[in-house]
């Protein structure tokens, strides 16, 4: 093999003359001339796995200290959702110790029924089904709705003034939700406007504040406080959005 490989390799050898020893350089470059494909095989697998591993354990990214989640028909536009995050990351602390303080928030679209029927089933559908993971998993602490009681029908996942879960029959919402406008701490965020692409292509523009002034925030109730993360951190926030707010 060594022979053949020396021939095709190096032009100085004369086929009649009898095989050399092959010198570490070329015995290195023999190896990887035989074998590249499987080296360069094993480095893509090694490559995704570590990527799977990677994303997977959340190195590299910001992990947030507080989650809101979004529950309405539209999905909020970027520059209110990036701004919204922003401000109210500047009335939190660094609950998880990472060296910044971020908030995530999550939409749940349900579409417009009455609009486009079709496609309102499957977003509420899909919304219904991310939403009810998000909350058996203890992850959303505060709710911002469009709809309050459908929410609190659906869920009953919204605590009391006292943080207490409401009994098993309970379905209202009386003390659980309050207005966005009627909080000052909501309404007095700095959030500017926003400039957003309809599906027709044309462009259309707003204020941020006029555009949440008609949702409620409410806040995530547990049966059990095993279940609760960061309990006293986000009970702390809320008490902050909440500070001289009017209940619905």
């Amino acid at each position: 093999m060594a022979s053949e490989y020396l021939k095709w390799k190096y032009r100085d050898v004369k086929p009649d003359e009898p095989p050399r020893e092959l010198t570490k350089k070329e015995k290195a470059a023999n190896w990887f001339y035989y074998y590249k494909w499987w080296l360069l095989a094993g480095a893509a697998l090694i490559a995704i796995l570590g990527s799977i591993l990677w994303n997977a354990l959340g190195i590299g990214k910001v992990r947030p200290d507080y989650i809101f989640a979004y529950v309405g028909e539209y999905a909020l536009p970027e520059d209110c959702a990036a701004a919204l995050q922003e401000q109210l990351a500047a009335l939190g602390e660094d609950v998880n110790g990472d060296g910044q303080t971020a908030v995530e928030l999550r939409q749940y679209i349900s579409g417009n029924a009455e609009n486009d029927p079709e496609s309102a089933m499957q977003y509420a559908y899909a919304a219904t089904v991310t939403l009810s993971a998000d909350i058996n998993q203890g992850e959303s602490y505060f709710f911002l709705m469009q709809d309050p009681e459908s929410f609190q029908l659906t869920t009953q996942a919204l605590a009391g003034p006292d943080g207490s879960m409401p009994e098993r029959d309970d379905y209202s919402v009386d003390g659980r939700a309050y207005l966005w406008s009627d909080c000052p701490a909501l309404a007095g965020l700095p959030l500017g406007g926003y400039e957003q692409e309809a599906l027709d292509g044309s462009a259309y523009s707003g204020d941020c504040q006029e555009l949440l002034a008609d949702l409620y925030i409410g806040r995530r109730g547990f049966y059990n406080e095993k279940q609760a993360k960061n309990l006293e951190q986000n009970e702390a926030l809320w008490e902050i959005l909440i500070e001289g707010a009017t209940v619905s």
